[in-house]
Order: structure tokens, then C-alpha cells, then sequence
């Protein structure tokens, strides 16, 4: 019977149920499956009718299941005798290694640790005559448990037919490539599992260390002799990786620290393409690299529900601000009231004489506006704001506008810093103009990536050329810490035509200091 003529829902061993194809490699298909005995998700490989190494695959996932290390992905079942022969797979719930670096590069103590896992998955094979031959970064996961796992040990190999002379040396190169693109975003080798090709030199690819700051000496070195043995003698000392056990043991002396766990919304989460004032000659492709693929973020379709529309997501933020502004409200009447009512009874207790009675609710101040009468104001132009001595002069003002188009998955971001922001310039932000002076009461942010150090500023002019003068133009009318969504009272309502985002403290993410505003909204009268 050939794999072809099977549809979802076939069952197979009268117990695994056929949900959909997920890959198919000349003959022999992948599908996500359902044991419907232990109502559990499996992978399941089918094989066309007259594949020729289904016999050696079946033998190879036996021989996987022996092995004593739960890195490896577990086999449960295996059958070449069956009218439709089949393995039986875990199903990996979780997150690739491509999938990861969809944020960025790793810090490479987190890529050390998680690419080390594998290498000692990997050694653990090769001790049982097993290799993978075929490493890519689909194939190594961070599952939802917290758990490293290797995925095609000893199957992928007898899959594609690779016998080859020195199966520990390709594994060791492999190795090597993992932690190449966990520390720099690019794969070696060219495209890989929707990576970009790591940048070439002369020699071929660079070494870690040239395209990314912060990579220790012994770190690179270990990823060079791994998966750029050309280069051994040249650039780097030391004689070539050849083998999983030679990676596990450099790699014991390597300071590591296991993987954080990444939620659904970071790893939808794609970087904006930018540059970066520290990279050196990299800047370009570092732009194309974190931009996404090709310099966008591919699209994707994992079950969430469809993003809201604008108007929602104003509706939303417009309830959740007035909510809060109600709470406000009613706290600061109760609290004045309170505060009055006790003025009337120690004046009282000091004038017993006194026959005039004080009515508690009267007010000698004027009251603040209503909330109601708030206006959103328009924003009519924007610039990224870094202003000389110490700036540039100018911070993304290109994606300006992104800050202010009522959709929260797009975002203006400062430039990627590889020190924090304080000890490089007194800060940086966004400017807005709102084309003429107005009276502004709030202001309503969206931020992400992190804590923010945040100075709202007001003001008429915006001509700075120092802290003297940004001060003068553009005083001070809040400031504090701010990280996530936030509507932000000014201490007191402040007038001008210019609004600043101004960050003094940016979040670090990956080894590199950002600054992110999804949203930001004005009001006042």
C-alpha cells in the first residue's frame, strides 16, 4: 500500500491516528499524529511503496530508542512488516533553535548552554554506533518543559542515505554551525531553516567574534575549530573539533547557563531591521538580519486568534485609560473629603466658641478639568531625537510614524546599543510634534522589551545642542520608570507643540540596550 493513497484520519496499528502531513522527504513522509490509546500528539514516518532504506530506518529507531539519554527524542513504535510501514515518534512540543533566534542572537552563555545539551546527546549516540549527520537549527528544541531535545538522531541519517567516511567529524561540524548561529543569528554554510548565510570574508565565513561583541575568546574559539575548520592555524590555535566527545569536552570548561523559557508572544515577536553603532563593518547585514528573513519577518500561522483591528485596539486602550482615570478620580475624592472633613473637626475642637458650621463639601479651589474633556491630539510628525554633542543627530527617524499608527505590532525603535544608554550619552528618545502649542494633560504608552527609564518632556522649541538647553526648551513634566502599557499623568499639565519620549535607562536584551515604543497617544485640553 503506498503512503500517497493515505489521507488524514487513517489509522495505522489500529491506534495511530493520521492528523497531517507536516514534511515529506523523497518517499517518506512525516505526519502529526494522534495516539488514540494514550491520547497523546506523535510523530509518525510513513514510507512510499518501494522506498528503498525503510528497512535501515526501522532498524536505526530501534536502535534510538536504546539510547540512555532523554535529550534524544524518544521512539515508541516501530514496524516494517505492516502493509504501511511506520515509526513512531515523540512530538516535540516546543520551540527550535530557529525559531529562538527569531529574536536575535542568544547571549552566549544561554547558547553555550543549550547548544552543550546537545552535544551531549549527540556523544551519547555516537557511543551507540548513532549518528545524526543532518544538524540544523529545526532539529535542535527548547521544549515547552524546559527540557533540550534532539529531534532525527540516527533516523534522519538512514532517511537520506548518508554513509559517510567520518560520521564524528560532520556531527562535530554540525555541532559547531548550532552554536555558530545561536551566537550570531547567521548560519555558516549559507541559508538555513529560515537563517540568512553568515557573512564571507576571504576565507570564507567570519569567525563569531567578528560579527558580534561579547562572544569570549574560548567561546569563539571552540565555534571556529567546530564549524570552520578552515580556518584552524590561521585564525584561531588549536587543532580542529573532530568529534561530539572533543566538542562536549571544550565545551566543559565554557561558563553556561541553560535557556530561558520563551513565551508565544516573544517568540512572535520579529526585530525591527536596524543598525547598531557598535557593530563596525557589520551594520548592513546586521540590519538585514534582524529585520527577519530578507529583511522582513516572514509571515506565520501558529492557531493565535487575529490581531484586533485599530479601532479595537483604540477602543481597548480608551477604556482601560478611562477605568483608571474613574479609580483616580474616586480615590482622590474620597481622600479630599476625608482630609477636609478633619480640618473641620480640629477647627472646631480649637474655636468651641465659633457658631459657624463648615460645610465639609466646599471647595475654595477650582476643579481640574473632567476627564471627559480630554482631547487626543493629532501627531503631525515625529523624528528620532539624539541630539549632538553626544548623539548623531538623528535615532530611526525613518520608522517614526510607526509609533503613532493605532497597530500594536509595529513599533519605532531606538538604534541597539552594546553598552547600557547611561554611560554613553545623558539619553535618547522620540520627538513629536503636534503642529501647534497645546495644553498636554497625559500621555498614554505602549512600551516592550523591557523596563524603560522614561522623562516626559514639553515644550515650543526643540532646538538642543545640550542638557542645558534641552532642559530650557524642553523641561521635565514626568518622569519614572515605565514597561509595558501605561497612561501617564503629568505632575502637572504642561504646554507646548513638542512632546519628547525621552529614555535615560533602556531594557538589554541579547547583549544589546533598545528602547521600544509600540504606541504612544497624547492628550490633553
Amino acid at each position: 500500500m503506498s503512503t500517497f493513497l493515505i489521507e488524514p484520519g487513517a489509522k495505522l496499528a489500529n491506534r495511530y491516528r493520521l492528523d497531517h502531513v507536516v514534511s515529506e522527504t523523497g518517499g517518506a513522509t512525516r505526519w502529526k499524529a494522534t495516539d488514540e490509546t494514550l491520547a497523546r500528539p506523535v510523530a509518525v514516518w510513513t514510507f512510499a511503496e518501494g522506498f528503498p532504506r525503510t528497512s535501515e530506518v526501522v532498524r536505526a529507531a530501534r536502535a534510538t530508542s536504546r539510547i540512555p539519554d532523554a535529550r534524544v527524542t524518544q521512539v515508541f513504535d516501530a514496524d516494517d512488516t505492516s502493509p504501511v510501514p511506520y515509526v513512531v515518534e515523540e512530538w516535540v512540543i516546543g520551540s527550535s533553535l530557529a525559531d529562538l533566534l527569531a529574536q536575535g542572537p542568544m547571549e552566549p552563555e544561554r547558547a553555550a548552554g543549550l547548544v552543550a545539551e546537545a552535544a551531549e546527546a549527540i556523544s551519547a549516540a555516537h557511543a551507540q554506533g548513532l549518528h545524526h549527520l543532518c544538524l540544523s537549527p529545526s532539529k535542535l528544541m527548547w521544549s515547552s518543559g524546559g527540557a533540550v531535545k534532539v529531534t532525527g538522531i540516527g533516523v534522519d541519517a538512514a532517511l537520506l542515505g548518508n554513509n559517510v567516511p567520518q560520521p564524528g567529524a560532520v556531527d562535530a561540524q554540525g555541532l559547531g554551525n548550532l552554536l555558530y548561529a545561536a551566537l550570531t543569528g547567521y548560519w555558516p554554510s549559507g541559508p538555513q531553516s529560515g537563517l540568512p548565510g553568515a557573512p564571507q570574508g576571504p576565507m570564507g565565513p567570519y569567525p563569531p567574534g567578528q560579527l558580534r561583541q561579547g562572544v569570549s575568546e574560548p567561546l569563539a574559539s571552540i565555534t571556529t575549530r567546530a564549524a570552520l575548520p578552515q580556518l584552524v592555524g590561521q585564525m584561531v590555535p588549536g587543532p580542529p573539533i573532530s568529534s561530539p566527545a572533543e566538542f562536549c569536552s571544550a565545551m566543559a570548561a565554557v561558563p553556561r547557563l541553560i535557556p530561558l523559557p520563551v513565551s508565544p508572544a516573544e517568540t512572535s515577536q520579529q526585530p525591527e531591521p536596524g543598525t547598531s553603532r557598535r557593530t563596525g563593518e557589520f551594520d548592513a547585514t546586521n540590519s538585514q538580519r534582524r529585520g527577519g528573513r530578507n529583511g522582513s519577518a516572514p509571515a506565520r500561522s501558529n492557531g493565535a486568534r487575529p490581531a484586533p483591528s485599530r479601532m479595537d485596539q483604540r477602543a481597548t486602550r480608551d477604556k482601560g485609560g478611562s477605568a483608571k482615570r474613574i479609580l483616580i478620580g474616586a480615590v482622590a475624592v474620597a481622600l479630599f473629603a476625608a482630609v477636609v472633613v478633619g480640618a473641620w473637626q480640629f477647627g472646631s475642637m480649637m474655636n468651641p466658641g465659633s457658631d459657624e458650621a463648615v460645610d465639609p463639601s466646599a471647595s475654595t479651589t477650582e476643579d481640574e478639568p473632567d476627564d471627559a474633556e480630554l482631547t487626543v491630539f493629532d501627531i503631525n510628525g515625529a523624528r528620532g531625537f539624539d541630539p549632538m554633542p553626544n548623539g548623531d543627530g538623528d535615532e530611526h527617524s525613518q520608522n517614526a510614524h510607526l509609533a503613532f499608527d493605532d497597530d500594536t505590532d509595529s513599533s519605532w525603535r531606538t538604534q541597539g546599543y552594546w553598552d547600557p544608554l547611561e554611560m554613553q550619552k545623558e539619553g535618547v528618545g522620540l520627538l513629536l510634534d503636534l503642529e501647534s502649542s497645546e495644553q498636554v494633560h497625559e500621555v498614554d504608552l505602549l512600551l516592550s522589551g523591557g523596563t524603560h527609564g522614561v522623562e516626559i518632556r514639553v515644550g515650543d522649541s526643540d532646538e538642543v545642542s545640550d542638557q542645558e538647553s534641552l532642559d530650557a526648551n524642553l523641561p521635565a513634566a514626568w518622569s519614572g520608570s515605565v514597561g509595558g502599557e501605561e497612561t501617564i499623568p503629568l505632575d502637572e499639565s504642561a504646554t507646548g507643540r513638542y512632546v519628547l519620549i525621552w529614555f535615560t535607562e533602556l531594557p538589554e536584551n541579547d547583549g544589546e540596550w533598545r528602547g521600544t515604543i509600540n504606541e504612544v497617544e497624547v492628550r490633553g485640553t
